[in-house]
């Protein structure tokens, strides 16, 4: 979730972190459909660190660059195939659906915040799992088989 802070507004969206060289360098290109925000932790404040490119982005996104303190410090409406520069030094960048910072209500100066959501992978119990299947046993190999549907009487 994304809070601003000085208005009291907040997104309730998914919030994802690229604080790695890697996950800096991917950040959202080819993303089909931007359904979460990606904040992005740069290594120093500085203008030249913070500009991005929108190369091999496939639709637009709001882009908001914060100072150290998490001030706004830039905000773009940012379209494909372009480059751009905030107008500070910005120490992180939130990449947003299209229409957040107008939701966040956000302006230079507002202090924004974010809250991560831990992934969760579903994995089955493995006993749950094989009490839904139907297993039978022939000539030494297991097969996967449908469940006989049941008769009427039975």
């Amino acid at each position: 979730m994304l809070i601003n802070k000085t208005k009291g507004k907040v997104w309730t969206g998914r919030v994802k972190i690229a604080d790695t060289f890697f996950r800096r360098f991917r950040g959202l290109m080819l993303t089909p459909n931007v359904n979460y925000a990606l904040v992005f932790i740069l290594p120093s404040e500085t203008r030249l660190n913070a500009s991005i490119h929108m190369f091999f982005m496939l639709q637009s996104i709001d882009v908001i660059f914060l100072d150290s303190s998490r001030e706004v410090v830039d905000l773009k409406r940012a379209r494909p195939w372009r480059f751009y520069v905030p107008k500070e030094g910005a120490k992180y960048i939130i990449e947003t659906p299209v229409g957040v910072i107008e939701y966040l209500n956000a302006e230079i100066g507002d202090e924004i915040d974010w809250e991560v959501e831990e992934e969760r992978s579903a994995i089955p119990s493995p006993v749950e799992a094989l009490s839904k299947i139907d297993i039978k046993n022939s000539n030494g190999t297991i097969s996967l088989a449908e469940p006989k549907p049941k008769l009427k009487g039975e």
